[in-house]
């Protein structure tokens, strides 16, 4: 019988310790490595030329003002399309999932930027933004109004990146909150609605406190994805306009693999794991249970 209670008790164990590896093999060795790398000075161009240097190439970072400019636009770029994502999300979820005519159509149809790949959809939403042959622009200058330089201006290069961004994330991080406003008891609704709630109240008073956890679980998701957004910036804009779209992961690309810099690389990304995750602490003390 005590051989059965033990046997019981790691059970769980077992069915997580393959999961748990994966974890600590991919993500929280290479972390640990590349705290490691930004010790040191490692160039691509001097082979062996591995020396420790302490603090320096953190020092490097905190005094390169190419640097503290990318976390700067990457900090703007992230306190606006994380809520813009999220808020969207949620009411294109409360929308598809209400029961009006046409709707099982639009629910197949909102998907599609979710099913087609990040890349593909940049590279498209690049040549549609052309200021000279994009259908966008060919839209605008149908209805009469000036063509507008997109990407290539540097007042209008991060918006830009931004939209592109919420077109596949908002689509996204709606089938979970599709999911979660599903898994509310019709009961609780009826309840409301008995009680003279209308619909804009029950969403508010009902829905959204029952939702908090997975708001939470979104908005820290989109935090870390769009703290660390590359591929968009690399295919479309290069940082460019002016450095106007130039983020942190694609200075820390620039550095490490187009200079050769490992180890201010590697600094960069330490630096930047520190904010993401002082950023999402910061989330869950807000967004944690009341009770």
């Amino acid at each position: 019988m005590l051989n059965k209670l033990r046997l019981e008790r790691w059970t769980p164990a077992f069915f997580l310790a393959p999961a748990i590896i994966l974890l600590i093999v991919f993500r929280y060795i290479p972390i640990v490595l590349g705290f490691e790398e930004a010790l040191y000075t490692n160039s691509l161009s001097l082979a062996g030329a591995r020396k420790f240097v302490g603090l320096t190439n953190f020092i490097a970072v905190f005094e390169d003002p190419v640097v503290w400019g990318s976390f700067k636009t990457t900090l703007i770029f992230s306190l606006v399309v994380n809520p813009l994502q999220v808020g969207l999300a949620l009411l294109l979820a409360e929308l598809i999932n209400q029961r009006v005519p046409g709707i099982a159509v639009f629910r197949a149809i909102y998907l599609v930027p979710v099913a087609i790949s990040m890349n593909v959809t940049a590279i498209a939403w690049g040549l549609a933004l052309d200021p000279n042959y994009g259908l966008i622009n060919g839209i605008i200058r149908t209805l009469g109004l000036p063509r507008q330089p997109f990407l290539q201006h540097p007042s209008q290069a991060l918006w830009s990146i931004i939209g592109i961004i919420s077109w596949i994330g908002v689509p996204y991080w709606s089938l979970f909150f599709l999911a979660g406003l599903q898994g509310i008891s019709k009961d609780v609704l009826e309840s409301a609605h008995v009680d003279g709630a209308g619909s804009l109240r029950t969403f508010i008073s009902i829905k959204l406190p029952l939702l908090r956890r997975i708001i939470a679980f979104v908005l820290v998701s989109d935090t870390v994805v769009n703290f660390t957004l590359f591929a968009p910036i690399y295919l479309i804009t290069r940082g460019g306009p002016q450095l106007s779209t130039h983020l942190v992961m694609y200075e820390a690309y620039r550095r490490g693999l187009v200079y050769g810099d490992i180890g201010i690389a590697s600094a960069i990304i330490s630096v930047l794991l520190i904010v993401v995750v002082a950023f999402v602490a910061v989330e869950f003390i807000v967004l944690r249970p009341r009770h």
